[in-house]
């Protein structure tokens, strides 16, 4: 991922685990570092049964959130690596 996604390129894009495929929800907001634009957590609605297999961490509003370190690739869906989302 050479080029810097902007977040809103990812809003309402499908995440995917790289190692099953597995779909754990829509990209709903997304969370940066205000000073560099750097991309933090992807913020997630429209959750599936899927991911109740991982246990990621909440927001305030019980959104579940997962790293953008865990981004693997972003085209139609956002894939992520489910060892890194933990």
């Amino acid at each position: 991922m050479s080029d810097r996604p902007r977040g809103t390129q990812l809003l309402g894009k499908t995440i995917v685990s790289e190692e099953h495929g597995k779909k754990y929800g829509e990209v709903e907001d997304v969370s940066f570092v205000s000073d560099t634009g750097e991309l933090m957590n992807l913020l997630i609605n429209n959750t599936t049964e899927h991911i109740d297999d991982v246990q990621l961490q909440e927001d305030r509003k019980g959104r579940n959130i997962v790293p953008f370190s865990a981004v693997r690739s972003i085209g139609d869906f956002v894939i992520v690596s489910e060892d890194d989302i933990i």
